[in-house]
């Protein structure tokens, strides 16, 4: 019986380290940095409105928690 379960345990952790250390699957670097760069553009080309929803989000965040405090 312990002869068994230590086998269990060793078979158990040989799995969950093969299953740690695969590496298989296709990281295809062309691909993020085309991903990235297109990100990059796209922050570039609506920066005034990508600011313009950042404080409007941060006004609205910073009047609700006046609201909240002042009991309004």
């Amino acid at each position: 019986m312990l002869q068994k379960l230590d086998s269990l345990l060793f078979m158990t952790k040989y799995k969950l380290h093969a299953f740690l250390t695969d590496e298989e699957g296709d990281v295809n670097i062309v691909s993020m940095v085309v991903l990235i760069g297109i990100a990059v553009l796209l922050a570039i080309v609506f920066r005034d409105e990508i600011s313009k929803l950042i404080k409007n989000l941060l006004n609205t965040i910073s009047q609700n928690a006046s609201n909240a405090v002042n009991g309004d």
